[in-house]
């Protein structure tokens, strides 16, 4: 240990109005009246009378407190990620599997078959939701339809 790898530990707080001597004494580093000098003053997003930020931007969007994250799958859809070999006919459709191979994002909860759209391969489909033209398309062809049923 020598002298020069010493650390300095014992600096002076700046203590500010507490007198002439203490190097901010007066008006503690505030300036003289106005009213960033007086005590309990915040000017948040104060621009000096400019428009602030917040008001230029134009208002955009709405986020739904209760919004429920549900992927909707169209039977058009499903009919093209079978002829690309994405889908397997023989095995069952579930929102597992389509998050599996990448079809649906990670983000959703629950699935819903809409009936937009024509399907010609007979499909086995587990989801939360089916519309009524959906569930009547997928009958017709031959398929099977099982519903889970929501808490």
């Amino acid at each position: 240990m020598k002298l020069n790898n010493l650390i300095k530990t014992n600096e002076k707080k700046i203590r500010p109005g507490r007198g002439i001597g203490s190097g901010k004494g007066k008006t503690g580093g505030r300036g003289h009246k106005g009213q960033k000098s007086r005590s309990g003053v915040a000017i948040k997003s104060f621009e000096g009378g400019q428009m602030p930020l917040y008001r230029r931007l134009p208002k955009r969007g709405f986020k739904s407190l209760n919004k429920k994250n549900i992927a909707i799958l169209n039977l058009s859809n499903l009919q093209k990620y079978y002829d690309n070999k994405k889908l397997d006919t023989k095995k069952t459709i579930d929102l597992k599997t389509l998050i599996e191979k990448k079809i649906l994002n990670k983000k959703y909860k629950k699935l819903k078959i809409l009936g937009s759209g024509e399907i010609k391969s007979k499909i086995t489909i587990t989801a939360n939701y089916v519309s009524n033209q959906a569930k009547s398309k997928i009958e017709k062809i031959g398929g099977n339809l099982s519903i889970i049923k929501n808490k």
